[in-house]
C-alpha cells in the first residue's frame, strides 16, 4: 500500500495525471519558497469525497483571505476525478488540495491534488483516542481579528510552527496540542478543532479569535441541534477541558478524537463518544 499514490496538475486549463513520483512544482513556486499558498485534506471514502463541499468553499475562503488567483471549483472537480479514477473503493484515503502563488508576478498559481491511504498512526489515535498537551501560541485571542496579514482563519501552507508543536507534544509523550492565547483562552489543535461537552451541550470556541472554521466540527453542531443536543460557541479554559464531560479534536480525516490524557491527566469521555461518531457518520 506504500506505493499507493495518485497525483494529478492543473495545466493549461485541464487536469493532468502524472506520476507520483514525478515532479510537478517549480523550484521557484512561491508555495515552496515562501509557503505563499493554502491547502485542504479531503476524506476519501469509498472513492469519493462525501463532505467535498465544505472543503471547496473553505478553500475559496482561504485564497480569498491570500488574495490567490483561484482557478474555480470545476478544476478541483476535474482534478478529483484525475487522482480517485482508479482508486480502490476498499481503502479509506486523504486527498490533499494544494494551491499556491506558483511563479508570482502574474502568472498563473499552481493548483494540484494528491491522494494517498489514511496512515496508520491516524485510524489508531481515531479508535484509540490521544493524549493532549496544551501550548500557548503567543497572541492574544482578539488580536488576529484585527490583523488580515496574520491570515487567521486561512488554512495556509505554512505549517511550521503547527508541525513543530506536535513535535514538542511527542517529546513529552503526548499525541496532539490543544493552543491558547495569552490570556489562557482555547484556540484549536495544530490541525484540528477543539470540541467538549459540559452542561448537556457542546462547545467549541469563538472563530473571531482567529482559528479555522473547522468543516468536521460545523457538520456535528448542525446534526446534534438536528438531534437534541444544544450547541454552543463558548470562550474556554485548561480548566474548562478538565471540567468537561467529554473533549475531542475534530478533523476531517481524523474524525472525532477522544481525548483520554490532558495535560498528564487521564480523563474520560462518559460514553459520548460513541454519539458523537454516530452523528459524523455518512
Amino acid at each position: 500500500m506504500d506505493d499507493l499514490r495518485a497525483v494529478a496538475v492543473w495545466r493549461g486549463g485541464a487536469a493532468v495525471a502524472v506520476p507520483a513520483d514525478e515532479p510537478v512544482v517549480s523550484a521557484f513556486d512561491q508555495g515552496l519558497g515562501r509557503g505563499d499558498g493554502v491547502f485542504e485534506s479531503v476524506a476519501v471514502v469509498r472513492a469519493r469525497t462525501p463532505h467535498l463541499a465544505a472543503h471547496l468553499a473553505r478553500l475559496r475562503s482561504s485564497a480569498a483571505l491570500l488574495e490567490l488567483p483561484h482557478p474555480g471549483d470545476d478544476a478541483w472537480h476535474a482534478l478529483l476525478d484525475a487522482v480517485l479514477g482508479g482508486w480502490p473503493a476498499d481503502v479509506e484515503g486523504v486527498c490533499r488540495l494544494f494551491l499556491t502563488r506558483g511563479l508570482g508576478e502574474g502568472m498563473p498559481s499552481t493548483a494540484l491534488a494528491l491522494v494517498s491511504p489514511v496512515p496508520a498512526e491516524t485510524l489508531r489515535q481515531r479508535g484509540e483516542g490521544i493524549s493532549v498537551v496544551s501550548l500557548g501560541l503567543g497572541v492574544p485571542a482578539a488580536f488576529r481579528a484585527e490583523a488580515p496579514w496574520l491570515l487567521g482563519g486561512a488554512k495556509t501552507l505554512s505549517y511550521a510552527v503547527n508541525m513543530a508543536a506536535q513535535r514538542h507534544a511527542h517529546a513529552l509523550g503526548a499525541d496532539d496540542v490543544v493552543f491558547t492565547s495569552v490570556e489562557g483562552h482555547l484556540l484549536e489543535g495544530p490541525t484540528s478543532t477543539v470540541v467538549w461537552a459540559a452542561g448537556g451541550t457542546l462547545h467549541t470556541p469563538p472563530l473571531d479569535t482567529g482559528i479555522l472554521a473547522g468543516t468536521t466540527m460545523t457538520r456535528l453542531f448542525a446534526r446534534a441541534e438536528g438531534d437534541g443536543w444544544p450547541t454552543s460557541v463558548t470562550v474556554g479554559t485548561v480548566a474548562d477541558l478538565h471540567a468537561a464531560d467529554a473533549v475531542w479534536l475534530l478533523s476531517g480525516v481524523r474524525g472525532a478524537a477522544t481525548v483520554h490524557t490532558l495535560d498528564g491527566e487521564p480523563r474520560g469521555d462518559g460514553g459520548l463518544s460513541e454519539r458523537v461518531r454516530a452523528l459524523l457518520a455518512g
